[in-house]
């Protein structure tokens, strides 16, 4: 056994036995010679069935509910006022709309489905929007589905509203490191949005808080973010990988490539053995023929589309999860 197999091997034998990851150790997952890439999979995977169901995956939807003329300048977001995009911009959806994007989501197969917000933070007239919204989904019509939302940096009187609504999850990506942070936005802190993480679990709300991939980040920014959410103990992580946008700052970045994409959801893996990893925008594109390989170390996946993007046709995700002989997580509401 060379020094790389010993590595990987007794690392996720560590993790297992409930062993923390350093930073240098997370580095050196990043560094990981491409032919050692089936170890490391195969490593992640271990860990992943060890404190996951190992024969389950999740679908999750999301509806872009409110879109465009955002006043924050996130150098990778198309609906940002200050870039030149093309989207569709339009105010929050009527609540008929709402409960309609629900019932598309059960019927490709969903588990949770997300209510997105574009702008820094939702006023108190949109979350009672939303609030009614989600009891319409949840006690009025009962679906099979779990709502979460997203609707930016919230106060602690928006997120107890929406948790008496039925609400059990909310998304607030922190997407960078904190060194990083300021490389991709102006308009907001890296701090705001950390504070909010710690708000949603106060309230005694789930937590899912990811990243994007391929902004032009040091290997250090993407551990300081997996580091980071281990110290939060989120519940779900959301991995994102850039899909460059024509008319935002970011629409030459460089990307990653699969396989060190396969590397970056390894070390999210092994540094945050407890939290869901979900595969989110950009996984088809990013990962190309090697996405069945990430699946292998994740829990959910995101269907039916992203925010302002089309997603994977819904047949393949299915004919996916039949090649690796795993069943879809059947709705069991929290």
């Amino acid at each position: 056994m060379d020094r790389w197999e010993e590595f990987l091997i007794d690392l996720s034998n560590r993790v297992i036995e409930g062993y923390p990851l350093s930073k240098e150790e997370a580095l050196n997952i990043l560094r990981t010679p491409d032919e050692y890439i089936a170890l490391l999979v195969y490593c992640a995977q271990k860990v992943n069935h060890r404190f996951h169901q190992k024969d389950k995956i999740e679908f999750c939807s999301i509806i872009n509910a409110k879109s465009g003329a955002c006043s924050e300048d996130c150098r990778f977001c198309a609906q940002s006022k200050f870039y030149k995009t093309p989207i569709n911009v339009y105010p929050l959806v009527p609540k008929e709309e709402i409960v309609e994007g629900a019932y598309r989501a059960v019927e490709f197969g969903a588990n949770r489905y997300c209510v997105v917000l574009s702008g820094k933070s939702a006023t108190s007239e949109e979350i009672e929007k939303i609030k009614q919204s989600v009891e319409e989904v949840k006690r009025v019509e009962k679906l099979p589905i779990n709502v979460c939302v997203s609707a930016g940096t919230l106060d602690e009187e928006s997120l107890k509203k929406l948790k008496e609504a039925g609400v059990k999850r909310v998304n607030h990506n922190l997407e960078a490191s904190k060194n990083f942070f300021p490389k991709i936005v102006s308009t907001h802190s890296w701090e705001d949005r950390y504070e909010t993480i710690k708000r949603i679990k106060k309230v005694g709300l789930s937590t899912c808080c990811g990243g994007i991939f391929g902004m032009g980040e040091s290997e250090e920014d993407r551990v300081d973010l997996a580091l980071t959410y281990r110290e939060l103990e989120v519940d779900s992580i959301p991995l994102n990988f850039l899909m460059p946008i024509e008319g935002t700052p970011l629409e030459k970045a460089p990307g990653v490539s699969p396989l060190e994409a396969l590397k970056i959801i390894a070390m999210f893996r092994l540094t945050n053995p407890r939290a869901e990893l979900r595969l989110c925008g950009g996984r088809e594109q990013t990962l190309r023929d090697f996405y069945g390989m990430a699946v292998l170390m994740t829990n959910a996946m995101m269907v039916g589309g992203y925010l302002t993007r089309a997603g994977r046709d819904i047949k393949k995700d299915y004919q996916l999860l039949k090649d690796l002989k795993l069943e879809r997580l059947q709705a069991v509401l929290e």
